[in-house]
Parts: C-alpha cells; structure tokens; sequence
C-alpha cells in the first residue's frame, strides 16, 4: 500500500519558550538528539527584532517570530541510523538549501509509534555587519516606539518628556538592523510543497526497500486527501465521517476515469465545486469543518450527473457506428455487384484485340531492368524493437477490461435503483402506505451495493500493483502510445524491407530439380560394388 509523507508546517509566537520545550528532557519522555546550528542567544536577539518590527507595522494580531517544522520518519529508521547523525543530516540540508539557523529535535510519541523531527527555523538571516543609521537631527518617539515629528508630541501637560518615550540626539545611533528582511518564500502556500518533496526524497533515499518508499500527496490533483485519527481525538466522529465522504468522491473519480471522463473536467468540478466553495465558507462563516460535508456532497452529486451524461451519450454513439458501420458493409457490397456486372456489359468487343507494343520500347525496357539489377544494394537497417511500455500493454488490456466490465456492472446497478426511485415516487393512494417501506429498503441496499462496487475500482488496480486507478490509467496510455509508435514503424520497415528480405518462394519445378541434383552427387560419391562381389 502506498505511504505518504506526513510535513506541518507551523508559526511560533514564542521561539525562545518552545526551543525550551522540545529540547528538554524534562518536559519530553522520549527524546534522543537535539542539534543546533548556531547559539541560543541568536534566538533572543531574533526574537527582540521580530517584536520590534511588529510594532512598528502596526499591524494587529500575534508576532511570528519563527516557524517550525514537523517531519514524520518511516518507524525502520531507529533500527538503521544513529539518532545524532539523522538529526544533523536532515537540520543541515535544510540549512544548506535555505539558508537560515534552524534549531531541531529528535523525538517519539509515549508509545513509540511516531518517530519525528522538530524543525525550527528563522525566517531571517544574520547579516555579517549590522546596518547602523545615524541620527542627522534630533529624532523624537512615542510610547509605542513610533516615530514623530516634533518634541511637542512627546511633552506632558508641564512640558516634561511623557514615560515611555525617548529622544535620540544628533550623531547617535536611532535603528541598529542585525538580519535581512524576512524570507517572503516562507510565508507562500508553496513552501510546504516544496519542503515536502525535498524531505521525502531525501528519506526515500535512506530507505533500502522501494516497496516502502514514500510519497508525497498531489493536493491539487483529483483525489482527497483523509486525515489520520489520533487517540482520544474529541473530534474522532466527525473527523471519520468528513473521511467517509472524501472516500465517497475518490471513488466516484475512480469511476469517472473508467468511464473516460477527461481529467481536466474532473479538476474543473473539484476546483469549482470543492476549492472555491471552501474558500468562499471561510470568509463567510470562519473555519466550520461541518460545512465541509455539504460541500463535498453536492461536488460527488456534480461528477456522478457527468459521469451519467458521458456514460449514455458513449452507449448512443456506440450503437449509432455500429448500424452505421452494418449499413455501409451490406450497402458496399450490394453497390460492388452492381458495378461488377455493368463493368463486364459495357465493356466493348474490340478493345480486347490491341496492337502490340513497338519492339524498340520492350528492348528498352529490358536493358532499364538489367541495369537496375546491377545497382548496389542498399543496406537494410534492423527491425524495430517493440520498448517495455508496449510489451506491457497487452496486460493493461486485461485490467482495463476488468474495470470496464466492473463498469457496467455498477451502471447496472444504478439503472435498477433509478428504477425502483421512479416506482417509489409513482406511489399514490394505499399502495404508498403498503410499498413505501418496502422499496425504501431496496433502493438503500442497492445504494450500498453501488457504494461497494465503486469501491471495488480501487481494488482492481491495486491487486496489480498500482496505487490508483490514476496511476493505473497514466500508465495505461503511456503504454498504448507506445504500442501505436511501435506497429507504425515495423509496419512502414515491412512495406520498405519485406521483400528484400524475405527469400522467393521455390516453385514445383525447382524443387524436383534440386532433389534431382541433390541424388545424383550422392550417387556420384557412392563407391561402385560390383553384383558378382562374395559370389564364388
């Protein structure tokens, strides 16, 4: 089963208090290396800066002083690398690759089911001389550190300094400026991403097996992604039910790829239907992870609607070629006849008798021939080799041909419960007392059977080796592709080389003559023995 990568990324308000917490033996059971790439007092000075710039901002909410990182390790690691040296490894590339201090952590969970790393990083560097601004007039600041134009702004009803504020006189430092300007690719929605794949390639390559390498989850591709429980979650039911529902449109995309609808009309529906509607919730109402279900519901009702129009107008369009097809066969062959027998009647007597052709152009002809046969012949290059993509593909075929079959089987399915919903809201009178119940319950087990098939889709492409029926369908093509590019270039090779290469076939008389030249060089080799030999 394929693993994803599990990184978080996080904003700290308070760096110095949570390098304390995840470095402290005290405060974590099971911690096994903590690595540092540069002093702890870096973090106080970052800190004050961070809170400096804040206020200047005036922008409310909370300061970000740093930001961490959570990265999930596969549980083989304590196993195969030494706490210490996987710890630097991984805080190094990091460093190495952005450029920032970073502190981290080795850590388990109480139960050792969760081997992790605390990652936490500066969004500033540390320039090598601090920018040093000198004061070329007296410069006077306010209670929240803002500067202001005049002295008077800062003076008491009796003309003294109020507390709180300050003045920097003329030739004195007024802003001393120790790091950069905070890295703005920390702060996009892409970072995450981009730290994703850089750790799990990293892992993936300290891992021996490939059967249990990881990867990382296409959030913008067409499935849903769960979220995993932990114990004693308060918000386990809900978080199961929000999966349920994520599951319900993963298998609908399944079987919206069986039935050939094109991926991008499917991204269309998840991003109109999932994305923007989510979005549009939370500027509405806040986070309020009930929405979620409706929304979620209402974009599998959207993809199956599509699914249903593709899979009927596919069937109509079927039948259409095929009596298309049946009438322009039976209509050729009858129109073959008829101009088959008008051919032979109007075909006039005398043009059989025909002068023959002047000697001189036959000569010609002859001496072309023999000169053609005398050119050299050209090489003949090798034939294609059929590439592993197209010798995989008559496989593909059969698991193709299994989920189409599965198809229909779920097509059917739908087709009776549709059924059974006509005849229940065609109900009237005694017998909607009498039946209701009754077709109530087929059309929930058939909607549970259909759930169960859809499902099975999945099933299907994993049993083969593929994760899901995307990857299943991405290969699927590739290889098809492969296979056409191949029959189309042996088959321009044998209209080019076939018969250069294949040899003439020997007619009767030929082969009576061989078989005669043949016997008579064994009778030639066959020493003569006189009749009267050992007669006495």
């Amino acid at each position: 089963m394929q693993r994803n990568s599990f990184i978080q990324m996080s904003k700290l308000h308070n760096v110095r208090g949570r390098i304390t917490y995840i470095s402290s033996h005290a405060k974590q059971e099971n911690l096994y290396a903590v690595y540092e790439t540069t002093d702890r007092s870096y973090w106080t000075e970052l800190a004050r800066y961070n809170q400096q710039e804040f206020l200047k901002s005036g922008t409310d909410g909370k300061c970000i002083e740093a930001r961490e990182l959570i990265i999930a390790l596969p549980e083989s690691f304590p196993d195969l690398y030494y706490p210490d040296k996987l710890l630097q490894l991984f805080t190094n590339r990091f460093k190495e690759k952005y450029g920032v201090e970073c502190v981290s952590a080795l850590h388990h969970n109480k139960r050792k089911t969760n081997y992790h790393i605390h990652l936490i990083f500066s969004e500033r560097e540390l320039l090598l001389e601090p920018i040093e601004k000198i004061a070329t007039r007296n410069m006077f600041y306010n209670e929240q550190g803002k500067h202001v134009r005049t002295k008077k702004e800062i003076l008491d009803d009796n003309g003294d300094v109020r507390k709180g504020c300050k003045i920097i006189k003329k030739g004195e430092v007024y802003e001393r400026i120790p790091f950069t300007i905070k890295n703005p690719l920390f702060k996009q929605e892409s970072f995450v991403d981009e730290a994703k794949r850089f750790y799990t390639d990293l892992i993936n390559l300290l891992i021996e097996d490939d059967k249990d390498k990881l990867h990382v989850f296409d959030k913008n591709g067409l499935y849903l992604a769960t979220k995993k429980i932990g114990k004693n979650n308060p918000k386990a039911e809900q978080i199961k039910a929000d999966n349920d529902l994520r599951m319900q449109w993963n298998h609908e995309v399944d079987r919206a790829l069986v039935s050939q609808v094109p991926e991008d009309e499917i991204r269309q529906i998840k991003q109109k239907w999932i994305t923007e509607r989510i979005r549009l919730s939370i500027d509405v109402f806040g986070k309020c992870p009930e929405k979620l279900a409706g929304i979620i519901t209402t974009a599998t009702s959207k993809l199956a609607l599509l699914i249903s129009k593709v899979l009927t107008t596919a069937r109509e369009l079927k039948n259409k070629l095929f009596h298309d097809a049946l009438e322009k066969e039976y209509g050729t062959k009858a129109t073959v006849k008829v101009d088959t027998i008008t051919n032979v009647e109007a075909t006039p007597v005398t043009e059989v008798a025909k002068e023959p052709e002047p000697l001189k152009v036959t000569v010609t002809t002859t001496v072309q021939e023999a000169e053609v046969v005398e050119q050299s012949k050209p090489q003949i290059p090798p034939r294609p080799v059929m590439p592993p993509e197209a010798a995989d593909f008559p496989k593909l075929q059969k698991i193709k041909a299994t989920l189409d079959k599965h198809n229909h089987l779920i097509f059917e399915a739908e087709s009776e419960r549709n059924k059974l919903e006509i005849e229940l809201s065609d109900l009237k009178g005694l017998a909607r007392l009498t039946k209701k119940k009754e077709l109530e319950s087929k059309i929930s087990a058939k909607n549970e059977e259909i759930r169960t098939l859809k499902a099975g889709l999945s099933n299907i492409v994993k049993q083969h080796g593929f994760a899901t029926v995307q990857d299943f369908y991405t290969a699927f093509y590739t290889a098809q592709r492969a296979t056409d590019a191949y029959k189309k270039a042996y088959a321009k090779w044998e209209e080019a080389y076939r018969e250069k290469t294949t040899p003439k076939a020997e007619t009767i008389h030929e082969k009576i003559q061989r078989y005669q030249e043949k016997a008579d060089r064994q009778n030639a080799n066959r020493s003569y023995q006189s009749r009267d030999k050992g007669a006495r």
